[in-house]
């Protein structure tokens, strides 16, 4: 989840809001894995680069901006995911209003094991709200893998696929999804997002991309 995927990926959200007639939206990834989380490298050549950490500021603000973009967007969002999904892959995954994997898929919140709180995008309201307070807890804190049969029962997968069919569990949604009125779809999207949030008296989310900097300029 580097820059220049974090910018490809809002790009794309961005040019949704002149094609109102693009209904549904799959994000996916080439390779062994969907996602092997932030690029630390980055973070740490952006920390030396300005080590007064405007520059991770600017960085983390864009995977809030990201995550927000696709939580709005018109289009029914469906994550595809196979192999690793760790860290800020997760958070984006978990965004999308959709989600299916391949039943080989391995899950993995690392932060607390690598120093950090999850900040990442301001996913963890989202996960809370998705798959329940304490097994997120249990899952942050403990930083253990999960399979795909446990994220299904969490909520975090609506579907379980062998891979060579994960394209087809795709495709059963996206295809009828299609065809429904874009009004509906939009207004009840609004409607769970608000109905998700309504449960929280305040956006802690806004305050994230500042504790993600804070955390990495302070010295360790």
């Amino acid at each position: 989840m580097s820059t220049a995927v974090l910018d490809a990926l809002i790009n794309v959200l961005d040019d949704l809001h002149d094609q109102p007639d693009v209904r549904v939206l799959v994000l996916s990834s080439l390779g062994d894995d969907f996602s092997l989380g932030a690029d630390r490298r980055e973070y740490q050549d952006a920390l030396d680069a300005d080590p007064g950490g405007s520059t991770l500021l600017r960085l983390a603000d864009k995977a809030h901006r990201l995550c927000q973009a696709l939580e709005s967007t018109h289009a029914v969002t469906i994550a595809r995911l196979h192999g690793k999904v760790v860290g800020a892959g997760l958070a984006l995954a978990a965004y999308c209003d959709l989600r299916a994997g391949a039943d080989t898929c391995r899950f993995r919140m690392p932060e607390v094991g690598i120093g950090l709180a999850p900040a990442w995008g301001g996913a963890m309201g989202r996960l809370i709200t998705e798959a329940g307070a304490a097994r997120i807890r249990e899952l942050m804190l403990t930083c253990e893998t999960f399979d795909a049969p446990t994220a299904h029962r969490l909520g975090l997968l609506h579907k379980v696929a062998p891979l060579d069919a994960l394209d087809e569990a795709v495709t059963a949604w996206s295809k009828p999804l299609a065809r429904r009125s874009p009004q509906a779809v939009l207004l009840t999207k609004r409607m769970l997002t608000g109905y998700a949030k309504a449960a929280r008296m305040t956006d802690p989310t806004l305050l994230d991309s500042h504790l993600l900097a804070a955390q990495l300029t302070r010295p360790r």
